[in-house]
């Protein structure tokens, strides 16, 4: 009778346990779509805040589908999804484009490398050294790396300028787009990287066969795609 009650009460604590973790899970997914909601909403609100004059392009200017990222170079999430979001480029060579909007959350470290990617830019090279930075990330991004030498070194092997990149950066001209980008990333409401939309709509998971379907989704209502 005792090793009866004795079972029963470890039932008890099991069913009781699993029904914590559903609870936990479940609360999880419920803030994750509430906070999506949320940026979502703040998009539509702040549509304006999307894309600046400022803001680097991968694509031609008059695509007809938008995807803009919030986007970290010291982000290993970012990189990860880098070579999907070539791929929907390439796919789509007339009708997609990248816009990248800074999100630095990783403070001075991303700071550096957006230094360095905005001086690229100013020589034509902003493609290539973002390939670069992203493939070399373990090499200046992990802890106990010299970021800023590294940083450049990288760069310098894709063919930036150096001299002409550190002149770039003390004008202070990157200080201008970062401060704009992180007024819009805090008007939005993102707060992790990467975050996508895609014609202002909010990628819902980070998931890029979900961010591919989603433009060939904008790409067919344009009547690109039969």
């Amino acid at each position: 009778m005792l090793v009866s009650t004795s079972k029963s009460r470890r039932f008890v604590v099991l069913v009781s346990g699993l029904a914590v973790i559903a609870i936990f899970f479940a609360a999880v997914f419920l803030y994750q779509r509430y906070v999506l909601r949320v940026v979502a909403l703040q998009a539509n609100v702040q549509a304006d805040a999307m894309v600046r004059p400022h803001s680097p392009v991968i694509g031609p200017d008059n695509a007809r589908v938008t995807i803009v990222e919030f986007f970290d170079p010291a982000c290993e999430a970012c990189k990860s999804f880098h070579p999907y979001i070539k791929q929907t480029l390439s796919e789509f060579p007339q009708d997609v484009r990248l816009v990248i909007r800074y999100a630095p959350l990783h403070k001075e470290l991303s700071v550096q490398a957006i230094n360095v990617l905005e001086a690229a830019r100013a020589q034509g090279r902003f493609e290539v050294t973002l390939d670069a930075l992203l493939e070399g990330q373990r090499a200046w991004a992990r802890q106990g790396a010299n970021p800023v030498a590294r940083v450049w070194a990288i760069a310098q092997a894709a063919g930036l300028n150096i001299e002409q990149a550190s002149i770039y950066v003390a004008s202070g001209a990157v200080n201008v787009v970062l401060a704009q980008d992180v007024a819009d990333m805090k008007a939005i409401g993102v707060r992790a990287t990467p975050t996508f939309f895609v014609n202002g709509i909010p990628l819902q998971s980070a998931d890029p066969n979900q961010l591919h379907d989603l433009v060939k989704q904008e790409v067919g209502r344009s009547g690109r795609i039969q």
